[in-house]
């Protein structure tokens, strides 16, 4: 049994069972639906279906990061148990959250200076920074310290890719990323931008392909060129969709058909309700490790 607990926040986006059964803690995230409040308890307030046929009829969305008061609070548990803690956070590309993790870890110091407190940018999310935790699971049960932990997360977290694909621009538009005219002329044409995580966090748009069927092979294809080994790949893979459940198995489906040494099946989770509330229904991610992430 380690002498530190792993952390991250709820917008890993992995189940509540895996959670549990890896011994990775967690703390949620907020995000409102049609003017009510709700913390981003992985499904269990409002089930993934009904949050984004809800988005799909109209109703509003907007997310709220873990505030340092909240930080402080979760922190403080596994501090009077005696636990030093690394916590890894959802990309600074993407949310502040960072650094309210980092101002409450100052504070837990203060009040409790025996504990040590890694406070780690995972550049990452949903389910990518989901694997990341994954693993990083996985090397604390083969007895890691918490040095060592620590520096393997920052020497690997951009060892982690990320690609996604959007069906449905409308979320897009909402959140000024695309404009009405150009999600039109994308919907008239079919088009499904193919968009990555850079080394600093951020989702970068990278191609608009015609048509479904296309992207869905183009993603796999982009896994087979960055993938660690290539069609060699033995790691595991992870998806996760917005409730587009059918595109994700078809990419699944691809995958474990063109990488056969592959650690187990794909894993799909859905986009949680953090992530779901700014891309909306009809998206795809795929996380798998890779070559370095450079820009």
């Amino acid at each position: 049994m380690s002498d530190y607990v792993l952390s991250c926040c709820s917008t890993a986006d992995l189940t509540r069972e895996h959670f549990e059964e890896r011994d990775i803690h967690y703390v949620c995230f907020h995000y409102a639906l049609g003017g009510e409040e709700h913390l981003d308890d992985l499904g269990a307030t409002i089930p993934f279906e009904e949050f984004y046929a809800r988005m799909s009829k109209g109703e509003d969305t907007r997310t709220s990061q873990v505030n340092i008061s909240e930080y402080v609070e979760y922190f403080t548990k596994f501090a009077e148990e005696g636990k030093d803690i690394i916590h890894v956070c959802l990309s600074s590309g993407i949310s502040g959250t960072i650094n309210s993790a980092r101002n409450a870890a100052l504070i837990i110091k203060e009040r409790f200076p025996d504990i040590k407190i890694s406070i780690i940018d995972s550049l990452g999310a949903s389910s990518g920074y989901g694997l990341l935790m994954d693993t990083a699971a996985t090397k604390r049960d083969e007895g890691m310290s918490f040095e060592e932990l620590t520096k393997w997360i920052e020497d690997n977290r951009l060892k982690l890719h990320h690609w996604f694909f959007s069906t449905d621009l409308s979320s897009y538009v909402r959140g000024g990323r695309i404009s009405k005219t150009a999600a039109v002329f994308g919907g008239l044409l079919d088009i499904c931008p193919l968009l990555n995580m850079d080394n600093l966090g951020r989702l970068i748009p990278r191609n608009k392909i015609r048509t479904k069927k296309r992207v869905i092979k183009e993603i796999v294809n982009r896994m087979e060129t960055y993938a660690d080994g290539g069609l060699d790949y033995s790691g595991k893979c992870y998806i996760s969709n917005s409730a587009c459940y059918e595109d994700a198995r078809a990419v699944a489906d691809l995958i474990e058909a063109r990488f056969p040494k592959l650690n187990g099946k794909v894993e799909i989770n859905y986009v949680g309700t953090t992530i779901g509330a700014h891309t909306g229904p009809g998206t795809v991610a795929l996380f798998f490790w890779g070559s370095e992430r450079v820009d």
